[in-house]
């Protein structure tokens, strides 16, 4: 099962959206761009939303038959691990497999020591075409890494092995994920970390590593975009030439986990593709429910009382709703308005304050954030907050078309 050269990753936290998802897609594949719709949805998500990793598939062959797609789709079991997986083994045909708890944990010295002799023969000034200069390359440093991503490697080995043992060889696509630790991953580290991964014969089509900056939910991308951009260059001719060097897939590719609407690196992404004739995957998260809720908002009535009753909730339990996002938001609290004022707000002021147009003076980032993550009050909203999806679904469905194919689509694979 091969991933195609462009595929985007898109969450739905209640799976009432497929459809005005994919619809962003479609309009996609009429300018001529094939980008593979991947929905994702992660055990925490699940388990927030008391929802099944079987409902994600539903919903994907649902909005695939309804709006006759005829490209390739997958059903991405989301930072998945050793203890979580078996449960989506069934229902999806893309894994990412998240090692990143695993960096820094020793492996047995006997095999820190095979793979630094193994790989000594690249000690020195390593050229890699494409790269920024020479990379310096010893014997210790690549012990040193070995010492710091190894085991991570073979952790992604067992997962992976356990996941061909049910589904069967060939019959899924493979991701493997380090995004989410303290520290940027460095060109060299890229590269003897694929050389640990092929070892594992992981057929391996995407990897998501860390970069330079902050990849906050939901908000633009905090950082050196300059910086990134020559990152991500490097990364790109890492994996071209890891692929040759320790026969990987050849369509392996580079992974972003955004975190969503990360505007300000995506010309520098569309450009550093373009040019290499690379592959991607982007990872958007849950902007979807966010387009849910602005829909609710901009519906008025029972669709903005219900935006709002989020909001005061969310607000009334900021530390319980943001402790798990901690390391992925960044939200000053004396620029959150007060439930009180929220609670007069119109429609179109509760939508300006949460859609991500930095254009617009209302738009408040820091409630963006507060409400990304506070999808548990939905979630506990039950009937209440499912009835007002399907009632208002001509507008949400608006917001959710729009803002996949003109925020994300449009500016990172088709251009202005």
């Amino acid at each position: 099962m091969d991933l195609p050269k462009f595929s985007m990753g898109i969450g739905d936290r209640f799976a009432h959206q497929g459809k005005a998802q994919l619809a962003a897609f479609v309009k996609a594949r009429g300018l001529g761009v094939e980008v593979a719709p991947v929905w994702n949805k992660s055990n925490r998500e699940h388990l927030i939303v008391h929802s099944e990793a079987a409902s994600v598939r539903v919903e994907a062959d649902a909005a695939v038959k309804a709006l006759g797609w005829k490209g390739a789709y997958f059903v991405d079991a989301d930072h998945i691990g050793v203890t979580t997986v078996d449960n989506f083994i069934a229902s999806s045909d893309f894994f990412t497999l998240d090692v990143a708890d695993f960096i820094a944990k020793p492996a047995a010295d006997a095999d820190v020591r095979a793979f630094t002799s193994a790989y000594g023969k690249y000690a020195g000034s390593l050229k890699i075409p494409g790269v920024t200069g020479a990379l310096d390359v010893s014997a210790a440093r690549i012990e040193a890494i070995a010492r710091k991503y190894l085991f991570a490697a073979q952790e992604a080995g067992r997962i992976y092995r356990h996941i061909e043992s049910a589904k069967g060889n060939g019959k899924f696509v493979t991701e493997v994920s380090m995004d989410e630790t303290d520290q940027p991953q460095t060109p060299v580290e890229l590269f003897f970390i694929l050389a640990a991964l092929a070892e594992q014969k992981i057929p391996l089509q995407t990897i998501a590593p860390k970069f330079t900056g902050r990849f906050n939910k939901g908000v633009d991308y905090v950082g050196d975009v300059a910086r990134f951009e020559m990152e991500f260059n490097d990364d790109l001719a890492v994996i071209a030439h890891a692929i040759k060097e320790f026969g990987l897939p050849a369509n392996l590719k580079l992974s972003v986990h955004s975190g969503s609407d990360k505007f300000s690196i995506y010309g520098a992404i569309r450009k550093a593709v373009q040019t290499r004739g690379a592959g991607l995957h982007v990872k958007t998260a849950g902007t979807t429910w966010l387009e849910e809720l602005i829909g609710l908002a901009s519906a008025g009535g029972e669709g903005l009382q219900i935006a709002k009753d989020v909001y005061r909730q969310a607000m009334g339990r900021f530390d319980e709703l943001c402790g798990p996002y901690a390391t992925v938001i960044d939200i000053n609290k004396s620029k959150l308005p007060t439930p009180e004022s929220v609670e007069d707000w119109t429609g179109d002021q509760f939508a300006a304050a949460l859609r991500h147009d930095q254009r617009n003076p209302r738009y408040n980032p820091n409630v963006r954030q507060l409400l990304h993550v506070g999808y548990k009050v939905a979630a506990q909203m039950g009937d209440r907050y499912t009835s007002a999806l399907k009632k208002y679904e001509p507008t949400i469905a608006e917001n959710v078309t729009r803002n996949i194919f003109d925020r994300h689509l449009k500016p990172m694979f088709i251009g202005a």
